[in-house]
């Protein structure tokens, strides 16, 4: 039996991992090699631009093809094609919005010199697949395919994934619609404020000091992008050189080039801006003839036939009619909403990020980033010369009439955009007095914008603490003292509603004894979320109680649909206000709502509250998509579950769903001393020995050297000219 395992284990897994050293010709124009470091990251040295981006190609594939081949099937929607009927509802849904169309269209607009990248890119992961045959990771064997060639509208289509998962809200705009149909309407508008008069300079854990702050006298750059944990990780961290091209940092499997990261002349880092590029249209449509109003005339909609192929079943018909907003994505009892999204929007396709890669400067850069079409983010920016900055991105509409925060009426007209907003005027700073810009997913729009601004923005919480932990620290700064600031877990929310149930409690002086042992917790407490802790359980059970109790009384029966991003700040607000007209009497409200957070907590944790563990409230878990679900070893594909110690509203942002996807700090004064780190490893290959070793890291919030100039290399693969 043992024999039987270990050649199962030989063929079907130890094979399928890539060549790591000695020789091997590929179609290259010259010599060139992949050096390995001790993570398994690949330091790739070519002759040309187009040489480093097919070897890119090949060494990402070799690490996470099946990863590649998951991300084009589920963005181009034939992921059931080969994991069956679980996966025909999201392939409906990629189907309803066009994406795969969408690639196409963008890959006929593409530019010459643009289309090289892509293609290069694109023969590089087909040639690890054409010698590798036979050879392919456990995924394929299990589900029993094997991939299809590479496309450069697949590299498109991995885009378009990112891009739909970082500017989806309609489910937000359905939801407000919804609440106010059956609600107070200055009541939810209250719940759902665009900004709060406290935000920090634009958004998303990231941020740059000035060499005026560092002991190096040089920029120092940081950023930890919070995305939903996944195994293999979101990132692929590569390293490329050929003249004129020397970058590393983070790529995304699938797409050439890096996507954040450095030069040897300038540092960047990206996160989500949160600007609404998405809006529902009430559409009045016949669904059988495709005749629809639009400003007092009829129009017909175009019909576009889907067949979804279906593993060991029949094809699914779908069959989708498209307005001039785009296509009907959305129905709500015999109403049809069509759905405008820029992703769908644009004209000509541009791929922009070789050319940041290749930037010498902030001109250059900004250069780079008028290109970008979208997800709209926030870019911070640093360069060895000393100077840092910060620009917004995207295509961004301008909406003149209608916010865009609830469906729209389509027949009037009253509500089409207006273009986009010109790059130039978009948020940007460069070099601002005080040396600090600090971005965290809050609204980077200042009050008098000259243009109408909507979004899912976050609450103030984790800029206000960074800027706090960074100030704290005005010279001298290291990258050891960024890393610190990433892993923070102070949650001011939390920290603010602590403060209020406490003088709840001592106004009130209730008969309830049963709550003292709790509010004694909380009167201790310094607000930091930790696991082990009791505290942060009892406030983070109060907060959705009163949560719920807020969108009740704003809209009876959305209590426990309303989880908006800004819901936090909103709730801050209303207990630091207590306007008339929500709640008679406050302290007793945060009473009864401490009462039934208890009564929830003893559920799931006991009737001990301070034997309350937050860690076990956060427990993580992260299953490997396939062999994370095999009986007996599935385990040892996954992690988990493992406590967790931070909140949305902490900067260590993290839930059962999301956290820091990557860690990066860039020391423009030694680029040698920059930090990064993935969540888990480089490989998705569980035999290979960097499938999860950066997982102790990134929980232990250390890291790891980012080489650059010096490379310890582990491995050298030398690549011939041939085929």
């Amino acid at each position: 039996m043992l024999v039987v395992v270990l050649a199962a284990t030989y063929r079907f897994v130890w094979r399928a991992l890539p060549p790591l050293n000695g020789e091997i010709a590929a179609p290259v124009s010259a010599q060139a090699t992949i050096v390995r470091d001790a993570l398994g990251v690949p330091h790739i040295q070519a002759a040309t631009v187009e040489d480093a981006l097919f070897l890119q190609g090949y060494v990402t594939a070799g690490d996470r093809l099946w990863q590649m081949d998951a991300l084009r099937r589920l963005a181009g929607g034939d992921l059931a094609e080969v994991v069956g009927k679980a996966a025909i509802e999201a392939d409906k849904e990629a189907r309803r919005l066009l994406l795969a169309r969408t690639a196409e269209a963008d890959l006929h607009s593409i530019n010459d010199a643009d289309r090289a990248l892509l293609a290069a890119y694109a023969r590089g992961v087909n040639y690890y697949i054409e010698t590798h045959r036979g050879r392919m990771p456990l995924e394929f064997t299990l589900l029993n395919y094997d991939p299809r060639p590479w496309s450069m509208r697949d590299s498109i289509l991995a885009g378009l994934h990112m891009f739909r998962l970082l500017t989806s809200t309609w489910r937000d705009q359905v939801e407000k619609m919804h609440m106010l149909e059956h609600g107070d309407a200055a009541k939810v508008n209250y719940l759902w404020p665009l900004r709060m008069g406290m935000d920090v300079m634009p958004g998303s854990n990231a941020w740059v000091v000035a060499g005026s702050r560092t002991a190096s006298g040089k920029p120092i750059l940081a950023n930890d992008p919070h995305l939903d944990f996944a195994i293999p990780s979101t990132w692929y961290l590569v390293h490329l050189q050929a003249p004129g091209l020397n970058v590393t940092g983070a790529s995304l499997p699938g797409v050439p080039g890096v996507i954040v990261g450095h030069n040897d002349r300038i540092a960047w880092g990206v996160t989500n801006l949160g600007y609404d590029v998405e809006d529902l249209y009430a559409e009045k449509l016949d669904p059988n003839s495709g005749r629809y109003v639009f400003r007092g005339q009829v129009e017909q909609a175009r019909l576009e036939h889907e067949a979804i192929p279906v593993k060991g079943s029949s094809p699914v018909e779908i069959a989708t009619w498209v307005t001039r907003h785009g296509p009907i994505y959305y129905t709500d009892g015999g109403q049809y909403y069509s759905v405008r999204w820029t992703a769908l929007d644009t004209d000509k396709y541009e791929f922009p990020f070789v050319e940041l890669d290749r930037s010498r400067n902030w001109d250059d850069f900004n250069n780079a980033l008028r290109r970008f079409a979208g997800p709209g983010q926030n870019f911070v920016y640093a360069d060895v010369d000393g100077n840092i900055g910060y620009h917004a991105t995207g295509h961004l509409p301008i909406r003149s009439k209608c916010a865009g925060d609830v469906p729209s009426d389509g027949a009037s007209g009253d509500c089409e955009w207006a273009g986009y907003i010109p790059f130039d005027e978009l948020p940007q700073f460069f070099n601002p007095a005080g040396g600090i810009i600090v971005t965290a997913n809050q609204n980077p729009f200042p009050a008098d914008y000259n243009h109408p601004v909507g979004g899912t923005f976050a609450p103030y919480y984790r800029a206000r603490q960074i800027r706090t932990l960074l100030d704290r620290k005005s010279s001298g700064s290291r990258p050891e003292d960024m890393l610190a600031v990433q892993k923070d877990v102070f949650s001011g929310l939390l920290y603010f509603l602590t403060g209020q149930i406490v003088k709840a409690w001592d106004s009130q002086r209730p008969q309830d004894a049963s709550l003292k042992d709790a509010v004694d917790l909380l009167r201790g407490w310094n607000g930091q979320v930790e696991k082990t802790l009791a505290a942060p359980v009892v406030a983070s059970l109060a907060y959705l109680e009163i949560r719920r109790a807020a969108a009740e009384r704003a809209a009876p029966g959305s209590g426990e649909t309303y989880e908006a991003m800004i819901a936090p700040a909103a709730i801050e607000r209303l207990l630091t206000d207590r306007p008339a007209g929500w709640f008679e009497d406050y302290d007793k409200l945060l009473m009864r709502c401490l009462a039934q957070a208890i009564a929830a907590g003893h559920k799931i944790q006991g009737s001990k509250v301070a034997r309350w563990d937050y860690g076990r409230y956060n427990l993580l878990r992260i299953d490997q998509p396939v062999e994370g679900h095999l009986p007996l070893i599935g385990k040892y594909f996954s992690i988990g579950p493992v406590p967790m110690s931070g909140s949305s509203t902490t900067i260590k942002q993290t839930t059962q769903r999301l956290g820091p996807s990557m860690r990066m700090i860039v020391d423009l004064g030694n680029l040698d001393g920059s930090l990064q780190n993935l969540t888990i490893g480089e490989s998705a290959n569980r035999l290979s020995g960097h499938y999860r070793d950066q997982w102790a890291a990134y929980y232990g919030a250390t890291s790891f050297p980012m080489q650059f100039e010096k490379i310890d290399a582990k491995q050298t693969l030398t690549v011939n000219p041939g085929h």
